[in-house]
């Protein structure tokens, strides 16, 4: 495959939502901005102060603080707590957030004062005296703003300012996610400028933009970058884009540090910094409701999954809080082939909050022991698990911590299985980092049970379903013999080779089975220890 060929297919996968032409009407586009003040307002009316989380992250990239835009304070609390002696000015448009501010337990007219403003037309002045503020933070304030009218917000920020004051910024970067959401949404209102469902306004800032901007109101560059993180979704085999501009400006006094055009020019990009999640939510337009139910029917039977909600999967990084297809797959499966695990002790690897494979399992196992190395999905789990299980099963099916190579994790569920092992482990789409196959069959070795069966199919085995991503057959392959595992039988549906065993095609005897399958990029591996 060509070079170019290459580049065109790796444009495709990156775009993500359609494009759409259509944009705000001019009717709507004055509607807006007229009632910005009043969208805002019903926004913290919905969410209070628990939509965005506390930004402690402020602490840990700046020194010195005063915030416009203050939401609910989740900035300002940090401050207040980490600098005893600091007084924070804080203001924001919606009178509805200020009142949020005053009356957190925090708030102390001794540390903070805070009002509200509309920094497009009213004077900061008439609150806090000219030229006596050092530090001003922006944090995802200054795209709210329409861009005509950014420049006043500048020079009303200006005015308050100390001479060689200043100002921190942070907010959304053009090619964020949520700017190729609203990419295929009617929500355009101006190049880069965009409508959110609930009315607010979001701008995408571009290095050069704020350059500009910030040079025409009196003020140097010190620092800018865009900070990236990239997020995958597996599921659809998406690559996304997190990005945001950070950068620090100052009120010019004349003088130029020579080392300062080569810092201005430096670009950050860095897979370290993070915001809260909150945050995060709120950069890509979704819901504050972080979990929704799920049904997950089977022939004879249904469950209620309680799960990460889907506005907010590509954001997160638990893939634990998640409904995988392989697991959807395998669960019919075993719904299925009750045979597969009757009578016998069923360890699943990696089984996230949903759990789905192990409770089939419970009707007709002995034991199984669901884990998962993130707790926050275990809790869920166990949640999961009292809501669909019949009381009768509940103490067939266990839960446990393991961190796969983590002999301390591995004894203590070795200790679950009082039997020295188990004779069937389970794993769905656990093979997607390559990092993590080697201490995956290094786990499954050391809990698998050591017994020779009469025949193929009641040794014990191990269960592998997922869709190849970044780990493909052969370097699964090569790890499992490393631990003795042999490949006994694969399959895949649009495979034309020929199965190595006759033991897993008879699982789908039944041809609605088949028709179930939720993608046919599905695969499953069965191996034995040799």
């Amino acid at each position: 495959m060509s070079s170019a060929t290459e580049t065109v297919e790796e444009q495709q996968k990156l775009q993500i939502y359609p494009t759409s032409k259509a944009g705000v009407s001019p009717f709507w586009r004055d509607k807006y901005e007229r009632d910005a003040k009043k969208y805002w307002d019903i926004f913290y009316k919905h969410h209070g102060d628990r939509f965005f989380k506390d930004r402690h992250y402020l602490d840990k990239e700046w020194n010195s603080y005063f915030s416009v835009g203050c939401g609910a304070g989740n900035t300002i609390f940090p401050l207040i707590a980490t600098y005893p002696h600091i007084f924070v000015y804080a203001c924001d448009f919606s009178p509805r957030a200020v009142d949020l501010v005053k009356a957190h337990e925090e708030y102390t007219e001794t540390r903070v004062c805070a009002f509200a403003s509309d920094l497009t037309g009213d004077d900061l002045d008439k609150h806090i005296s000219p030229s006596s503020v050092d530090i001003v933070t922006m944090i995802f304030v200054l795209s709210a703003v329409s861009p005509e009218k950014m420049p006043f917000v500048l020079q009303n920020i200006k005015r308050v300012l100390k001479p060689n004051g200043c100002i921190l910024f942070r907010d959304y970067a053009v090619g964020d996610l949520a700017q190729e959401r609203f990419s295929g949404k009617d929500q355009k209102i101006s190049d880069n400028f965009y409508v959110r469902g609930d009315g607010t306004r979001a701008f995408y800032f571009s290095n050069e933009f704020l350059e500009t901007l910030f040079g025409k109101e009196g003020f140097e560059v010190e620092e800018i970058g865009v900070c990236c993180k990239q997020v995958e979704n597996r599921s659809r085999e998406l690559v996304m884009n997190r990005r945001w501009v950070q950068a620090t400006f100052r009120l010019s006094n004349g003088t130029k540090n020579p080392s300062e055009e080569q810092e201005r020019k430096e670009v950050v990009d860095s897979t370290d910094i993070d915001i809260s999640d909150g945050l995060a939510m709120e950069m890509f337009g979704a819901s504050p409701s972080t979990h929704e139910m799920s049904e997950f029917k089977l022939r004879d039977s249904a469950f209620k999954i309680k799960l990460l909600s889907k506005e907010y999967q590509h954001t997160c990084k638990s893939t634990g809080l998640m409904l995988w297809e392989s697991a959807r797959f395998m669960a019919s499966v075993l719904d299925r082939n009750p045979n597969i695990v009757s009578g016998k002790r069923v360890l699943e690897l990696g089984c996230g909050c949903t759990g789905i494979c192990s409770m089939v399992a419970a009707r007709s196992a002995n034991l199984v022991v669901a884990t998962d190395a993130d707790t926050k999905a275990l809790a869920l789990l166990t949640e999961n698990i009292t809501t669909n299980l019949e009381s009768s099963l509940l103490g067939k099916l266990k839960t446990g911590v393991l961190e796969w190579g983590n002999k301390e994790h591995i004894e203590g569920i070795k200790g679950l299985a009082s039997c020295g092992g188990f004779e069937v482990i389970i794993g769905t789409d656990v093979t997607y980092v390559a990092e993590a196959i080697i201490p995956l069959f290094e786990t499954a070795k050391e809990l698998m049970l050591r017994k020779v069966g009469e025949v193929e199919e009641e040794k014990p085995a191990l269960i592998l379903c997922h869709v190849f991503r970044r780990v493909d057959e052969p370097s699964l392959l090569s790890a499992a013999s490393k631990f003795g595992f042999k490949l006994v039988d694969r399959w895949d549906m649009n495979s034309k080779e020929s199965p190595v065993g006759n033991i897993v095609d008879r699982w789908f005897y039944e041809n609605d089975l088949v028709a179930e399958i939720p993608s046919s990029a599905l695969h499953i591996l069965y191996f034995q220890m040799e």
